[in-house]
């Protein structure tokens, strides 16, 4: 990325200094400031995912686990708890109300790319690459 926003700069050089070793100078000078900036854009951005960490809110943390509980929930709602509720009404004799129902497609896509990334990081954490 880096040397697509740097190469129209050192095209502009070739505009305005004659001399190559002067314009290799000075496009050794741009490349060297942008990756330093890149680096520091990228030991800032750890520094705010460290504070983020460190800050334990449930907020922030605790989105996946929340989103997992809710599929989790659900999931067992739809295929396990709904059907024994209708048929623990069914052969009590009382008329079987109409009981929420989910929209499958989405719960499973969301559940899916979840379950998705989980093995991921258990790929992960077997090869050593995670903490």
């Amino acid at each position: 990325m880096l040397s697509a926003l740097i190469g129209p700069v050192t095209g502009l050089l070739d505009k305005f200094i004659p001399d190559a070793d002067e314009k290799a100078k000075l496009a050794h000078e741009i490349a060297t400031l942008a990756t330093k900036q890149a680096h520091e854009i990228s030991l800032a951005q750890i520094e705010v995912n460290k504070a983020e960490a460190a800050s334990g809110s449930v907020f922030k943390g605790g989105w996946r686990p929340f989103i997992g509980w809710t599929c989790g929930v659900a999931f067992a709602y739809h295929f396990v708890i709904q059907p024994l509720l209708v048929f623990g009404v069914a052969i009590s004799g009382v008329a079987v109300p109409d009981l929420p129902a989910f929209d499958m497609g989405s719960l499973l896509t969301v559940l899916g790319g979840l379950l998705g990334l989980g093995s991921l990081r258990t790929f992960e954490k077997y090869k050593g690459v995670a903490k």
